[in-house]
């Protein structure tokens, strides 16, 4: 029995939750819970975005993930097909292993780079303009690009800087496009 009403004692929306409505029992228990969400904190409620702190460690941590994982597995795919006929077991397992983690390592330390700078960036871009939006993202993707290219030249550092803005902007269009479609 989960219906939204309105408490009368208070503004919030309420549902009426029954616990014992499937165990067929006399008892009628029902209890008020609300539909939105709780904060322990006020400060929390009135946050509409992620810190800078909570924003460093999420792209930071998710990009070595990603990279480990990714890296780890062409790594893994590059060891079983160096294999050479006549090696033994543990040899050929040494060289999967060795290979996945030498590439696990690589990818996921770019990638965590990458992350960092973008988590940096977007933040002081959230700081500097008072709203959190595409734009920052954009111009987040591009100084990462370009930052994290620059030592190979200027021209290298403008591309990069046009791709990652162009995919930090894709992604979060996406992302928005993806909460207004699908219901969750």
């Amino acid at each position: 029995m989960a219906d939204s009403s309105t408490n009368p004692n208070n503004d919030q929306k309420t549902r009426l939750y029954h616990p014992y409505q499937d165990l067929n029992v006399p008892i009628q228990k029902l209890y008020n819970l609300p539909t939105s969400p709780e904060h322990l904190f006020p400060e929390e409620a009135a946050r509409t975005h992620r810190s800078w702190g909570d924003n460093l460690q999420f792209y930071t941590g998710s990009a070595y993930l990603a990279g480990a994982i990714i890296g780890g597995s062409r790594g893994t795919v590059e060891g079983l097909k160096a294999a050479e006929i006549g090696e033994s077991l543990k040899v050929r397992l040494s060289r999967v292993l060795n290979s996945g983690g030498q590439g696990g390592r690589r990818l996921g330390n770019s990638l965590g780079v990458l992350g960092l700078i973008f988590a940096g960036l977007e933040s002081g871009m959230i700081h500097l303009r008072g709203r959190d939006d595409l734009v920052n993202s954009a111009v987040a993707g591009l100084g990462t690009g370009a930052l994290y290219r620059a030592a190979a030249g200027p021209r290298s550092a403008a591309i990069a800087g046009a791709i990652g803005g162009i995919a930090a902007a894709a992604a979060v269009a996406g992302k928005q496009a993806l909460k207004r479609h699908v219901p969750i």
